[in-house]
């Protein structure tokens, strides 16, 4: 009974001195005073339903409770193969973003081995593309459908948004590097060879991409918000996410495309916090920067958007 010993502890010094154990158990768990007694006197134990139920309730973490510390108990992100599937994705990320960052202090770090998906989350062709990507690479087994044909749910704009908002509404660190771009322009020079998108909307999303760049430049510079960019030019991004609020941790690490697996173990995270420190100690800080330093940057992206804007192109002029 060692487990449960430990467990009531913890439920312990979540309530206050003055409420009965006993009673606090019997309400949460709907069950009678002599069943509540049983299992805090250690004659009976907790089911598995019962254990989560007021783990969830008093917000004690089983994982930082009971987990060697070389074993992670971690959540995940639900799997994606349809459209419906996409869109649940969404609908329930806006909603743990959105708690996660209910705090005005909340701050959030992001290594963009790819451009976060939450530029992605404005309604403009890029996101409809992006989308059309996510899905045609997570179901190998869909019929394949031209970019121009692929359409998604208008509900998909409002969980979209509310992303969009959880991020931009609160205190941001991202480090990039010259990589960053790099998927979102292969992506479209991919589905435009495979004959799935046609090349006025090729040109377009490029052009969309440079719009982006273009707004991640006008707000490293903007004073009035909590966005930094960091230049790093040692290692490489893998899109880890950490998110800081009413001093706990939670860290979002990828394992798919969108499918990431959730933890807030406190080790863990406190180690990936110390990470993303030590990468923002050693890269250039775009907003704090020179002129010169922020354009030898930008610049780079928009070259390299720019370059494959003639390679897509030159492709046409072939056959005339």
């Amino acid at each position: 009974m060692k487990y449960q010993e430990t467990f009531l502890k913890a439920i312990r010094n979540k309530i206050q001195t003055s409420i009965s154990l006993i009673d606090e158990i019997a309400t949460v768990l709907e069950i009678s005073y002599d069943a509540s007694h049983r299992r805090i006197s250690g004659k009976s134990k907790f089911s598995i339903d019962e254990t989560i139920t007021l783990a969830d309730h008093f917000n004690i973490s089983l994982d930082n409770l009971f987990s060697k510390k070389e074993k992670v108990i971690v959540e995940k992100t639900i799997e994606i193969e349809t459209l419906k599937d996409m869109h649940h994705y969404f609908k329930t990320s806006a909603e743990q973003i959105e708690l996660l960052t209910k705090n005005p202090q909340t701050t959030l770090f992001y290594s963009a081995k790819d451009i976060p998906l939450f530029y992605f989350m404005d309604g403009t062709i890029l996101s409809k593309f992006k989308a059309f990507v996510w899905l045609n690479l997570l179901n190998t087994n869909q019929n394949k459908v031209a970019f121009e044909n692929f359409v998604i749910e208008e509900s998909f704009t409002e969980y979209m948004q509310k992303l969009k908002n959880a991020y931009e509404n609160r205190t941001v660190n991202e480090i990039w590097n010259d990589t960053t771009i790099n998927s979102s322009l292969q992506q479209i020079l991919y589905f435009y060879e495979a004959g799935l998108l046609n090349l006025k909307n090729a040109n377009a999303l490029c052009t969309d991409l440079k719009r982006i760049i273009n707004l991640i430049k006008e707000k490293c510079n903007d004073p009035n918000n909590n966005f930094s960019i960091y230049y790093n030019e040692l290692i490489l991004l893998n899109n880890n996410m950490l998110i800081e609020a009413n001093e706990k941790l939670t860290m979002f690490v990828p394992y798919t495309l969108l499918g990431y697996f959730i933890t807030d173990n406190e080790e863990s995270c406190k180690n990936v916090y110390r990470f993303f420190k030590q990468q923002i100690s050693n890269s250039k800080p775009l907003g704090q920067s020179g002129i010169k330093e922020q354009n030898l940057f930008f610049n780079r992206a928009i070259r390299k958007i720019e370059y494959y804007v003639e390679k897509i192109n030159a492709q046409v002029d072939l056959f005339f």
